[in-house]
């Protein structure tokens, strides 16, 4: 049987007695929804915590960007590791990772500790949402069920986001911003624990083995590219450059160092399929715009508009808050549209939303914002859902977790340099409101425009697989 072959409708082997859908999709959804919770907490009280550990001005990009830099370098890898030694066991270790990480943060005393503290955590966060959805689908792998844990899978993680910044900032006003971490890893041990029970361990793919270099080359290169991204946003143009170019050039040899392998992390046969392609697109797009402008967009409110950090938190509570209604309300769409033009949709909605959010002047206020935000969040819904569907429907079953890995990769790695480049073009003297004002229009007009190219892009994809 060819191996990359997709829509295989045998579920994959399991070691042990199968799980109950419904359990498995509740953890993942779970697990999901704390990661993004650990996310996005720091988006609403980053200055809180930088004043708090008597950081420098610098250490806040740090510490608003190590769980992504985190995530970004480890989810390939974790999905690898996964679909080649067992899902459940690699799950179990990112949970107990991840409990780590937030123990790490509760107690630090320096933004160093706090920094290293959240780049843990990503790793962690890492392991489990590269497993989760293929771990769902070792229970039921049918295209009905697909659809359902993509919803809910979208679901909790726009509720995650929409939540993160609101929890920090409830426990900003009792002067308890370590109190989160304390939760989170409370709720990752839990996790961990529950793990045994909800899932199946999945079949270890045989003759398969970690592609040690591959891994080593691809994490080297993310993460030094991610380092040149924030670098970059703080001005050290040297460093980032520096960083840049080994980044690059580790970039290339992991690219050869796949066609060489014979186990390699990637099969690079898979970007021969046009859905493939889509789903990456449509990840790398949905980083690149939508989630840099709502990641700038906590800081904005805060310091061009006059709002405090909880109501900031609240705003952007908006946009992922009807995400993560429209994502569970998306499945219906699965029998009516392919995962494909779902994605193209869901961009292109996006991508109006976030036109919307343009045009303010001196004197707008947060109603100004409403539409584009409440667009732009069902509409992000629609695509979250989308790509958690074909994270595992564009991979055979046996790489379900280098699929989701593979997206969310992509996803994360854009984000990073879209926060970069909104972060200077939007960048403006803190005594000037108008062009504080004019540089949110014009970053909220490029990230639109992203999205709807992305839109288009996907389509083209989506009509040349059709033919």
């Amino acid at each position: 049987m060819n191996r990359l072959s997709v829509g295989e409708t045998t579920n994959q082997r399991v070691e042990g007695a199968r799980g109950s859908f419904p359990a498995a999709l509740a953890l993942t959804s779970l697990s999901t929804f704390a990661a993004m919770l650990a996310y996005a907490g720091p988006l609403g009280n980053a200055a809180t915590i930088t004043a708090a550990l008597s950081a420098a001005s610098g250490a806040t990009m740090w510490i608003l960007s190590s769980m992504s830099t985190g995530l970004a370098v480890s989810l390939l890898t974790a999905g690898a590791l996964a679909d080649q030694s067992g899902r459940r066991r690699v799950f179990e270790l990112g949970a107990w990772v991840f409990v780590a990480g937030s123990a790490v943060c509760a107690t630090a005393t320096t933004a160093a500790q706090f920094v290293i503290g959240r780049l843990v955590e990503g790793v962690g966060a890492a392991g489990v949402i590269a497993t989760g959805l293929g771990l769902v689908a070792a229970v039921n792998s049918g295209a009905a069920a697909r659809s359902v844990s993509a919803s809910w899978w979208g679901a909790s993680m726009g509720l995650g986001i929409a939540l993160g910044p609101l929890l920090t900032g409830l426990f900003d006003l009792a002067d308890l911003w370590r109190a989160p971490y304390w939760l989170l890893a409370a709720a990752g041990a839990s996790i961990a624990i529950a793990a045994r029970w909800c899932f199946p361990e999945t079949a270890v793919i045989p003759g398969r083995r970690l592609d040690l270099v591959g891994a080593a080359l691809m994490t080297g290169g993310l993460g030094l590219l991610l380092v040149a991204l924030i670098e970059a946003r703080q001005g050290g143009l040297a460093l980032a450059l520096l960083c840049a170019g080994v980044a690059v050039a580790a970039l290339v040899a992991f690219a050869i160092s796949q066609l060489r392998s014979r186990s390699p992390m990637v099969e690079l046969a898979l970007f021969h399929r046009g859905d493939f392609v889509a789903a990456t697109v449509a990840a790398t797009v949905t980083g690149a715009g939508v989630i840099a402008l709502m990641s700038f967009a906590c800081t904005f409110l805060v310091t061009s508009m006059g709002m405090s950090t909880f109501g900031a938190g609240a705003a952007l509570g908006l946009w992922s808050g009807a995400s993560a209604v429209s994502a569970v309300l998306s499945r219906r769409l699965a029998a009516r549209l392919t995962g494909t033009a779902q994605l193209a949709i869901g961009l292109a909605a996006t991508g109006a939303g976030l036109l919307l959010l343009t045009g303010l002047e001196p004197g707008s206020t947060i109603g100004r914002l409403l539409p584009g935000l409440l667009v732009a969040g069902v509409a992000t819904g629609v695509l979250n859902a989308g790509l958690g569907r074909q994270a595992t429907a564009t991979v055979p079953p046996d790489r379900a977790a280098v699929g989701v890995g593979m997206n969310n990769t992509t996803r994360y790695v854009g984000a990073s340099i879209g926060v970069t480049v909104v972060g200077v073009l939007a960048a403006a003297p803190r005594d000037d409101i108008a062009a504080q004002l004019s540089g949110w229009n014009h970053v909220a007009v490029l990230t639109g425009i992203i999205s709807l190219a992305g839109a288009a892009a996907v389509l083209a994809l989506h009509r040349r697989q059709r033919r």
